[in-house]
């Protein structure tokens, strides 16, 4: 029988989860800069869209391993921070590189492949150094402070989403060149990758003075478990088998999420383009004043989500605010349909930080009271392909529907609104559930 793990203070569930303000700028460097940095390097506007289905593949294979091995390890590092050094050393050195392909003097061909093994080298290393903090609360937090840890976590990652979407647009402001010559990346976005990386190495050293994991034995007597690790092995698809319903419930709402939110990265700049400045000639100066203001929207949607962040925990019902956050992310969503003013559209995107914020907390806060501590970071590992499958789902299929909209990419953001309805709905078959873990636990036993 596990006992009930303490009440912890504000700041030590800060603690838990700051190094990922860091993880989340380099993360938002790479999603805001890396078609910028592609077709710097010459290639081919059209096949940009390509280089997305990446890095939702790299996770769906690293953050599964990570969460598996991790349930494995003790060390004198820790159980999960040993994951947060390798993944963070090896993102740290890719964005020093990734920003400079194209001045080494390679040939196109040859920028070309060394980018694409770095953004591989990059998102590999994101999704391991994402990883940990996710399981770190699962680990250490109870069940009462799940939703409070959970939402500073959203709140630390769309606070690094800011930072890291106006790092180019605020060098540039203060006098750092913003061009290059043919085939260089601009000194704006190559020094805020540097700035990004030396901003991880700070909270990686940050998380390591500060958090203290659990020793096996103090684990154990929490999470109802064996001190050592258990003879049996569960594989991976042995415990999807006996996953609890509530992986796969609140997985569906995630397919509807994600899959509108990878709507939203890819047709957002066509979409303003066409409906703010009236063009969709992609070589037109309208056109880049449009993905300039791109960054500008996807800013005030982290501002939205920090905000946001704060307000969720004083719902004390997760799926009434859930499904309420998606809702007013669909309002935003659809609304871009009739705004034609570029400051108006601030409105629409305030409303889909809100869908993000919960995005972030509520999936994990629903699903991690639902596991025990024996199998949490595998289990969290599977999850994340519940944020990667919808992705690449997506992304293979959006060329066959903008189609049928007659090309107007304004309509695959209205999509997304009524995917974000479908997901707001889908919530009403989350059950949550603090008992499962112990079935689930006595049901592997017995098979195995």
């Amino acid at each position: 029988m596990s006992q009930t793990k303490p009440d912890q203070s504000f700041w030590k569930l800060w603690n838990l989860s700051f190094g990922f303000f860091g993880v989340q700028i380099a993360y938002a460097l790479q999603s805001a800069n890396i078609s910028r940095i592609f077709a710097t390097l010459g290639a081919d506007p059209h096949s940009l869209s390509y280089f997305w289905i990446l890095p939702p593949l790299m996770g769906i294979i690293v953050q599964p391993l990570v969460g598996a091995a991790s349930d494995r390890t003790w060390n004198r590092f820790g159980r999960r921070l040993p994951y947060l050094l390798i993944g963070a050393a090896i993102a740290v050195v890719v964005m020093c590189l990734l920003p400079n392909a194209g001045s080494f003097g390679l040939t196109v061909a040859g920028a070309m492949i060394f980018g694409f093994v770095a953004l591989m080298f990059l998102d590999t290393s994101i999704n391991m150094a994402m990883q940990p903090f996710k399981m770190l609360v699962g680990d250490q937090v109870n069940e009462k402070q799940k939703g409070l840890a959970y939402s500073i976590q959203s709140f630390l990652c769309n606070a690094g989403s800011l930072v890291g979407y106006l790092a180019p647009i605020t060098l540039t402001a203060i006098g750092i060149s913003n061009l290059a010559p043919e085939g260089q990346v601009p000194p704006s976005v190559t020094y805020s990758f540097y700035i990004g990386a030396a901003v991880l190495v700070l909270c990686v050293i940050y998380s390591f003075a500060f958090i203290r994991e659990m020793p096996p034995r103090e684990y154990a007597r929490y999470h109802g478990i064996s001190e050592a690790p258990d003879s049996h092995k569960e594989g991976m698809i042995t415990l999807l088998r006996h996953a609890p319903r509530t992986f796969w419930t609140v997985g569906l709402v995630q397919f509807f999420c994600w899959s509108a939110f990878l709507y939203m990265w890819t047709y957002t700049p066509g979409a303003i383009a066409e409906t703010v400045w009236g063009t969709t000639n992609v070589q037109s100066e309208a056109y880049q004043t449009a993905g300039n203001w791109v960054g500008v929207l996807f800013a005030v949607q982290a501002v939205g989500s920090v905000v946001w962040a704060v307000a969720i925990p004083m719902f004390r019902n997760h799926k009434v605010i859930y499904s309420l956050s998606l809702a007013l992310g669909a309002v935003g969503f659809i609304s871009t349909l009739f705004i034609t003013n570029q400051y108006v559209l601030f409105i629409s995107y305030l409303l889909i930080g809100c869908a993000w914020a919960a995005m972030l907390a509520m999936p994990f806060t629903i699903l991690t009271n639902s596991l025990s501590g024996k199998n949490m970071g595998t289990y969290l590992g599977l999850f994340n392909g519940t944020i990667c499958v919808p992705q690449i789902c997506a992304a293979a299929l959006g060329g066959l529907i903008l189609p049928l909209f007659g090309g107007h990419q304004v309509n695959m953001l209205v999509l997304a609104g009524v995917l974000l309805i479908l997901g707001a709905i889908s919530v009403g078959l989350v059950k949550e559930t603090y008992a499962e873990a112990r079935k689930t636990d006595e049901m592997l036993d017995e098979t195995l």
